[in-house]
């Protein structure tokens, strides 16, 4: 069965892996005033905190459309796809999910014997992207849809975020705080340390100062026991080599490290680095 993977750009995969493993990625948009721009399109990491620091507009972020997906779909089938698997970030973060549903029930009488499974991830950044890239490894094997989207989300369950963050300035301005609302008013002088549990963002902890932050980070990784993978996910490379430098006291590997995307960017805010990891059960 040939089976083709679709994700979001909120996964946020380098392009060149993306095109590796043969994964759609249907971006998001992100808008600073009257100026649109496609995330990981003509909008990467360091162009976005560029503009965000010189932009007198904060930005907002917009979700694909139904016809954005129904034209992925399409394209897929026309190819060759004899099944689609389309991961999305957590729809208590967006629409998306729900945009990739309405696509599906939107294909045309024709193509509807063509399964599509949808998933929201309950994830944001490489929480779906080191999921997806197994997902898609799988698919060029030749395995079928059901063991693949199996798999996905077992990992997708075992899959754990720790984000250290400037402030909660841009998830309270974006609508996305969720319970770490509970720090607010108290955050003056501290580096808070955000999860997502269920889809959503929640309280950690909240060191005073960025060393402690990644200190703390790195006994919580150590605290959850065997690990199969892990990533850093940085806003900068001097922030991703500061976590990096952190794990290594409990995590002696090299750790593989990936940029931070514009839509998540919107929503963290400057300053925004963290791990997420795949636990062994």
């Amino acid at each position: 069965m040939a089976v083709r993977i679709v994700t979001d750009s909120t996964a946020d995969l380098p392009k060149e892996r993306a095109t590796a493993l043969g994964i759609s990625v249907v971006p998001l948009k992100v808008i600073f005033g009257s100026e649109e721009y496609l995330d990981g399109v003509n909008l990467d990491t360091e162009g976005f905190f560029k503009k965000l620091a010189e932009s007198k507009d904060f930005p907002r972020t917009s979700q694909p459309t139904p016809a954005d997906f129904l034209a992925t779909y399409q394209r897929l089938i026309e190819e060759g796809a004899e099944a689609i698997l389309s991961v999305h970030l957590s729809a208590k973060f967006s629409g998306t999910y729900q945009s990739a549903c309405a696509a599906r029930a939107a294909l045309p009488a024709e193509l509807q014997h063509i399964p599509i499974e949808v998933v929201d991830s309950e994830s944001i950044s490489l929480g779906i992207g080191m999921s997806v890239m197994h997902a898609a490894e799988e698919a060029q094997r030749g395995d079928d849809l059901a063991a693949i989207k199996a798999r996905l989300i077992d990992r997708l369950r075992r899959t754990r975020i720790l984000g250290v963050l400037d402030s909660l300035e841009h998830l309270r301005r974006g609508g996305r705080i969720g319970r770490a609302s509970a720090f607010l008013g108290t955050m003056l002088s501290f580096k808070p340390i955000i999860g997502i549990q269920a889809g959503e963002v929640v309280p950690i902890e909240r060191p005073r100062t960025r060393a402690k932050a990644y200190e703390r980070v790195a006994q919580l990784f150590q605290e959850a026991g065997p690990v199969e993978e892990v990533v850093i996910v940085e806003s900068s490379d001097e922030l991703g080599e500061q976590l990096a430098a952190a794990m290594q006291t409990v995590h002696p590997q090299p750790i593989p490290r990936y940029k931070l995307g514009a839509v998540l960017g919107t929503h963290t805010g400057p300053g925004t680095v963290g791990i997420i990891f795949i636990t062994a059960h």
